[in-house]
C-alpha cells in the first residue's frame, strides 16, 4: 500500500467534498445539515489555505482522506491556536491513514509556529475521541446538548494539545504558503510510504 500525503489543490475539491458529504448526510460527526456547493466549498478552502495547511492522502493513487487546520478562534490573542479536522473515505478506516495525515499536519503546524491545537468532537463519536487521545489530546470540557441533528441533542467534547513551550514574546505563525519548498517536501516525504 503506497501512501502519499501532499498539499490539497483545487482539483481535489470534488473528491474531498464527496468524502465530506457522507459525513454531512449520514452522521452526526459534523453539524452541517446541507452539503455545500462546490463553489462555496472552494471559497472555504481558499480562505483556510491562506494561512493553514490542507492535506490530502492518496493510497495507491486513490483519494483516501484529508485533514486541515483552521483558526480555532477569531480574536488576535488566539492567533497561535489551531483547530484540526480529519475525514476519511469509509473504506480507508483503520488503516493508519488518519494517523499519517495528523502526524504530517501537526509537523507543519509546529514548523509554522503554532502553540495550541484543538479538536471539537461530537462526544458520542468514540472512535474520534480515542484517536485524539492517542495523539496526546486531553479533554477540556463538554458543551452539553449544544447541537441538534438527526433527531437527537448532541454533546460536544473539546480537546486540546500543546505542541511547544510557551514563549513570552511569540512571533506570529508563518503562513503555510510561506514555508520553503524544501521544508515542505521534507515533511511530506517523511509521512509518505511506497
Amino acid at each position: 500500500m503506497a501512501i502519499t500525503i501532499r498539499e490539497a489543490v483545487l482539483q481535489d475539491l470534488p473528491g474531498i467534498l464527496s468524502i465530506y458529504s457522507v459525513y454531512i448526510m449520514e452522521t452526526t460527526h459534523t453539524f452541517e445539515y446541507v452539503v455545500p456547493s462546490l463553489d462555496s466549498f472552494r471559497e472555504r478552502f481558499e480562505s483556510i489555505t491562506e494561512q493553514f495547511p490542507w492535506l490530502v492522502c492518496e493510497v495507491d493513487g486513490e483519494l483516501a482522506g484529508y485533514a486541515y487546520a483552521s483558526a480555532a478562534f477569531k480574536r488576535a490573542a488566539y492567533q497561535w491556536d489551531a483547530d484540526l479536522t480529519v475525514y476519511l473515505d469509509c473504506k480507508f478506516h483503520r488503516k493508519g491513514i488518519a494517523s499519517a495525515l495528523y502526524s504530517c499536519l501537526i509537523d507543519f503546524l509546529k514548523l509554522q509556529g503554532y502553540y495550541n491545537l484543538y479538536a471539537v468532537i461530537t462526544a458520542d463519536n468514540i472512535p474520534s475521541v480515542n484517536f485524539h487521545r492517542t495523539f496526546g489530546f486531553t479533554d477540556i470540557g463538554i458543551f452539553h446538548k449544544s447541537g441538534y441533528k438527526m433527531g437527537i441533542w448532541l454533546d460536544v467534547l473539546w480537546m486540546e494539545k500543546s505542541i511547544r513551550h510557551y514563549n513570552l514574546e511569540p512571533v506570529p505563525a508563518v503562513p503555510f504558503r510561506n514555508l520553503t519548498p524544501e521544508a515542505a517536501a521534507g515533511i511530506f516525504s517523511s509521512h509518505s510510504t511506497s
